[in-house]
């Protein structure tokens, strides 16, 4: 496929991708105020906190302050991350987040084991238990989720026909419950996807499942996010996950360095510069995007926040002529 989406949907996951990330605490007060900030720059979808337990990740062990501190914006939705029903109950008690349900799968079983110390029968299983819940809970499940679909730092390459396989294994659970799942997302969460590869896996899914719309979870540890992003556009993918700044990463994965997802205003300007709608004003992001900086007290990776947009520099240019 080479005709490009003429409109992408980014969804923000910033906040929660980043601030679990970050080595020292971050106040609860200025995750709110990032939170805040984003959405006032058009972005449709942002993902604030992950219920998890505080003593695997520190960084998210004031979740419900933050959800209670932010914000909503009209037109926004606020989502959070769980792994389990102790955290699907969280998210759902603060009453403010727009929960609806993911079923989860993992490629690699040494990460799974790693992540969430589950087998993979052991998730598989798991999945069930948590469609029951969602359905008591009067939750919608429209979504599937594949971590490690382009490859593993504790079991390499990760074969395509294994990701289609568990993509079928996920539609499976689906048909079980009677769910209309919509969306898979791969996430290539240790790095390992080339625009090869994106092409090859991506491909190989749509083959397989025409009518699902694929989204792409793509983190930057080597550069490529930006590549395999323009990469899946050309496969007709117009679904992102994408993260302020670049900030974040993946705890779990054993990288030096570990980067977080591709980054949010780098993959706007691009958009934007191929005349494909984002819906986001880049100039707000961008000011978003210091303000992560300024958050954590450190050098983020973002490169657009640096060096400023095309557009600016071509006022410059009319203005001087």
């Amino acid at each position: 496929m080479s005709d490009l989406p003429k409109s992408v949907r980014i969804n923000e996951e910033g906040p929660r991708e980043g601030f679990q990330f970050e080595k020292g605490a971050i106040p609860t007060a200025r995750k709110i105020e990032l939170i805040d900030s984003l959405s006032k720059t058009g972005l449709k979808q942002i993902q604030t906190v992950s219920f998890v337990p505080p003593k695997n990740v520190p960084g998210m062990a004031d979740a419900d302050e933050v959800v209670k501190g932010f914000t909503r914006s009209p037109g926004v939705r606020y989502t959070g991350l769980w792994l389990n029903d102790q955290g699907l109950k969280r998210a759902l008690a603060t009453g403010k987040l727009d929960v609806t349900g993911t079923l989860s799968l993992t490629a690699s079983e040494k990460f799974l084991l790693r992540n969430q110390k589950r087998t993979l029968k052991e998730n598989l299983a798991a999945q069930h238990a948590m469609v029951k819940m969602y359905k008591e809970n009067g939750v919608p499940v429209e979504r599937a989720g594949l971590m490690a679909a382009f490859g593993c730092n504790f079991e390499g390459d990760i074969p395509v026909q294994h990701i289609v396989a568990m993509v079928q294994q996920m539609l499976d659970i689906g048909a079980q419950y009677q769910l209309d799942l919509k969306v898979v997302s791969l996430a290539d969460t240790m790095a390992w996807a080339t625009p090869l590869s994106i092409k090859r896996v991506v491909g190989a899914v749509r083959d397989k499942f025409p009518d699902l719309q694929i989204s792409l979870h793509l983190h930057d540890t080597r550069g490529m996010g930006i590549a395999n992003a323009y990469a899946g556009m050309e496969m007709g993918v117009a679904i992102y996950d994408a993260a302020v700044a670049g900030l974040g990463g993946c705890p779990f994965a054993a990288h030096r360095g570990a980067a977080g997802n591709v980054c949010t205003e780098d993959l706007v300007f691009m958009c934007r510069e191929m005349g494909i709608d984002t819906g986001i004003d880049l100039e707000k992001l961008i000011e978003s995007a210091l303000l992560a900086e300024e958050v954590v007290g450190h050098p983020l990776p973002g490169c657009v926040m640096k060096g400023g947009t095309l557009d600016r520099l071509r006022q410059k240019i009319r203005e001087a002529a």
